[in-house]
């Protein structure tokens, strides 16, 4: 009954929040869903490997920003629009992520966490040096007619593209829970999760779900790459906000919750975008995530003490 009331308590002050954003600043609802929908969709994969494999990625946001800039010269070199390089950089990514799987996090599995987190930490830094050292800290931005589309209501006018990142989130969540439930390899991942050594004596190869859950996740990865250049500019530094953004939405979610992640997303994109609205603020956007991860693991702990 508690649950409930605090369920129903949640929904109702949410759904004030919304109508109270919509009648006062709707841009602030509008582009914080926008930015929702970005964060969602490169946290998700993260979540997927943090769920599964137990491991934080350090280097997630660099394997987005390496994508990025395979995608980028890729199609300057055949002349491609970037949504048509998607499947292509996902593919490579998720081959290049079973390569660095292989070659380095499977090596420190049963390494303590120090030792996981130092390890991704030092790819993160060696592949953002080295984009650097080959292309410099140059920005690299693709001009595309299509992201500057907006929409008229009334006296509002708001670009529209950015939606897009909205529906990739939506999918990649949905998409990973029917994968996950639905199909033998996603079963086998969720009880390599769950419980590794069990799998393996029921004759689960462990170690080829670890680096079979990590491909796809470097795919998804790979795919938001691509996408992430129709909007943004790129430069070797683009990945680390990334990595902080997507392990705070995890820490709020729980980490296995994935659908969860797109409502903590819609708490920072909105939270965000509401201090961006205001000039004595606006500088304090960028660190909010701290704050709301900071809540979350005090709240967390006083439930902890009271249960």
């Amino acid at each position: 009954m508690v649950v409930k009331r605090r369920t129903a308590f949640i929904v109702a002050l949410s759904a004030a929040a919304v109508v109270a954003l919509i009648l006062w600043k709707p841009t602030v609802l509008i582009y914080g869903l926008q930015a929702a929908g970005l964060y969602a969709a490169v946290a998700i994969p993260m979540g997927l490997v943090l769920g599964i494999v137990h491991i934080v990625n350090l280097a997630h946001g660099e394997f987005m920003m390496v994508a990025s800039y395979a995608a980028y010269f890729g199609c300057r070199a055949l002349g491609m629009d970037p949504l048509l390089a998607i499947v292509p950089t996902a593919i490579v990514t998720a081959v290049f992520g079973w390569i660095m799987f292989q070659l380095t996090i499977r090596r420190a599995l049963k390494a303590p966490e120090l030792n996981q987190l130092i390890l991704t930490f030092g790819l993160a830094i060696a592949f953002t040096q080295s984009i650097n050292l080959i292309f410099t800290s140059q920005t690299y931005k693709m001009p595309l007619d299509y992201v500057s589309a907006s929409m008229d209501i009334g006296d509002l006018t708001f670009g529209t593209w950015s939606f897009v990142f909205v529906a990739v989130a939506i999918i990649f969540a949905y998409g990973l829970q029917l994968f996950l439930t639905k199909t033998t390899t996603g079963k086998a991942a969720l009880a390599v999760g769950q419980n590794p050594r069990g799998a393996a004596i029921v004759g689960i190869d462990v170690y080829r779900t670890y680096g079979l859950v990590f491909a796809l996740a470097l795919a998804l990865v790979g795919a938001m790459g691509a996408l992430f250049l129709t909007k943004s500019a790129i430069f070797p530094s683009v990945g680390s906000p990334f990595t902080m953004k997507s392990f705070c939405l995890i820490a709020m979610a729980g980490i296995g919750n994935i659908p969860g992640i797109l409502g903590a997303s819609v708490l920072l994109g909105v939270a965000e975008n509401f201090l961006r609205a205001f000039r004595p603020t606006r500088d304090w956007a960028e660190i909010v995530f701290f704050v709301l991860i900071i809540v979350v693991i005090l709240a967390r702990s006083l439930k902890g003490r009271k249960s």
